[in-house]
């Protein structure tokens, strides 16, 4: 079973991830970083060499790779949900849990983390804020689809939402 975490960037998927790995003595994975061993380069290198398609043909080739193994925990990017192969690959793996945040928050987030601007490409011209409620508006629906809860990650430390996933059981 893959337990696969999906949300927008600086929800909390990658810190959520290394908990439930902790807590469970399961393995974990970030994709994006997967996708940056086998690539050689970033994120934001794979765009400007490639272009966001090309980036989403790895991100999905790279995904169904992780979901292969028989027992992992998933921190996938914001953006891979985009692809509908994508979303089959992650629901027929296991539960999906979607971690949410505010526009704001994520703002806020995103500010605080200096990796955030040198690995991850604006996908908008817009100013960042605004960039993030539009992709939020966009893909809310396609994260809804893929996954199997939503899970706020606003008002709560990272293990007391990791104690709310587990009380869920199923994992």
């Amino acid at each position: 079973m893959i337990l696969s975490l999906i949300g927008y960037r600086a929800t909390g998927k990658t810190t959520i991830a290394k908990l439930l790995s902790e807590r469970l003595g399961a393995p974990w994975v970030d994709s994006d970083r997967e996708i940056e061993r086998q690539a050689g380069k970033s994120i934001a290198q794979i765009f400007a060499d490639d272009g966001e398609t090309a980036f989403r043909d790895f991100e999905q080739r790279v995904i169904f790779e992780l979901c292969q193994s028989d027992e992992r925990i998933l921190a996938t990017g914001g953006g891979a949900v985009m692809r509908e192969k994508t979303r089959e690959t992650l629901r027929s793996a296991g539960p999906v849990l979607w971690l949410t945040a505010s526009a704001e928050t994520i703002a806020k987030r995103m500010a605080g983390d200096a990796s955030t601007a040198a690995s991850r490409p604006n996908l908008t011209n817009l100013p960042q804020l605004d960039e993030i409620r539009t992709l939020l508006e966009l893909r809310e629906p396609m994260y809804r689809e893929t996954a199997s809860v939503e899970i706020t990650t606003e008002l709560c430390p990272p293990e007391e939402i990791v104690d709310q996933i587990l009380r869920m059981g199923g994992f």
